[in-house]
């Protein structure tokens, strides 16, 4: 029996972010590693496996049209780029928890901002299963000691978090989730390579241990291609304001694997997290959209790998 738009898209969106949040160790095999030169070697591995993909079947149609490529340079810059480096300066600066309970906030902002940006007025009950996905993301992470500094990277890497799915929303109908993670993760590399080249120089590649390849490998593969597919088909099914709730598995899972892997342990307060998080997705899953809100599925979507 097929699953409804809604839990197909529930299922892809969790799977996107369980990935995400069990990257946290790749992440951390790659903090001696030098950061532009390995983000641009990430998504040019990314770019080379996503590009085909978009061109099965013959050349790349629909082309994106001028605004929506200054849209997608625009996704690139602030949801790939900007991302990536406010997090590893935050990371620098300040707690990983206190990183991860701001970050945490995505779900809320993108019930607030979703509906704003599409002119709608946010729903009251699903800005309350944000609030409730947002609480059990914050007891999950904990907080964290930090420096005002750290804090305002933080809050920047939040904004650009928001970024990475409001700006694909009008792309999708058209352009389909492969097109836009294709486009968008081959205009992140020369940003990387660029910024490599002035910040790190001759010290931007290096070969990289077997540790570090592994979690280039992950990153670029299980992270950027496989976890964009399914978010981005997700986003498509479930519009930024349902969709964003899942964000909240990322310290679920993180922590989660981290006790699998051993590298961490679950406790109380982790898992009474965890049931906050999985009470907020299921009630905000349960609140019917308005019609205005409702995202159609356009052909490309319908054809991607990630949609099947």
């Amino acid at each position: 029996m097929p699953l409804s738009p809604t839990a197909s898209g529930g299922v892809r969106a969790a799977a996107a972010m369980t990935v995400l949040g069990c990257s946290t160790g790749a992440t951390a095999g790659l903090t001696d590693y030098p950061l532009y030169g390995g983000q641009a070697l990430r998504y040019l591995l990314a770019a080379a496996l996503l590009l085909p993909l978009a061109r099965r079947g013959g050349p790349l149609r629909p082309r994106p049209d001028r605004g929506e490529l200054a849209r997608l340079g625009l996704l690139a810059a602030t949801g790939l780029f900007a991302f990536n480096v406010l997090l590893i300066q935050a990371l620098r600066r300040t707690d990983p928890a206190a990183v991860g309970s701001v970050v945490g906030c995505t779900p809320l902002l993108l019930a607030v901002l979703g509906p704003l940006l599409a002119r709608r007025r946010p729903q009251a009950r699903l800005l309350g299963a944000a609030a409730v996905v947002v609480a059990g993301a914050a007891v999950t992470q904990g907080f964290g000691p930090g420096d005002p500094l750290g804090f305002l990277l933080a809050l920047g890497t939040l904004a650009c978090e928001a970024a990475f799915s409001l700006l694909a929303v009008d792309l999708l109908p058209r352009l389909g989730p492969v097109r836009v993670s294709a486009y968008t993760t081959a205009l992140a590399v020369p940003m990387f390579a660029l910024a490599g080249l002035v910040v790190e120089g001759r010290r931007m590649l290096r070969v990289p241990t077997p540790g570090e390849a592994a979690a280039l490998l992950y990153l670029a593969v299980l992270l950027t291609v496989v976890a964009f597919l399914l978010w981005y088909t997700a986003l498509g099914r479930l519009g930024p304001e349902r969709a964003g709730l899942f964000a909240g598995l990322i310290p679920v899972t993180a922590a989660l694997s981290g006790a699998a892997l051993g590298t961490g342990g679950l406790h109380p307060g982790e898992l009474l997290g965890s049931a906050l998080v999985g009470l907020g997705v299921c009630v905000g899953l349960m609140i019917r959209q308005k019609p205005s809100s409702e995202a159609s599925l356009c052909p490309e979507t319908a054809e991607s790998p990630a949609a099947r």
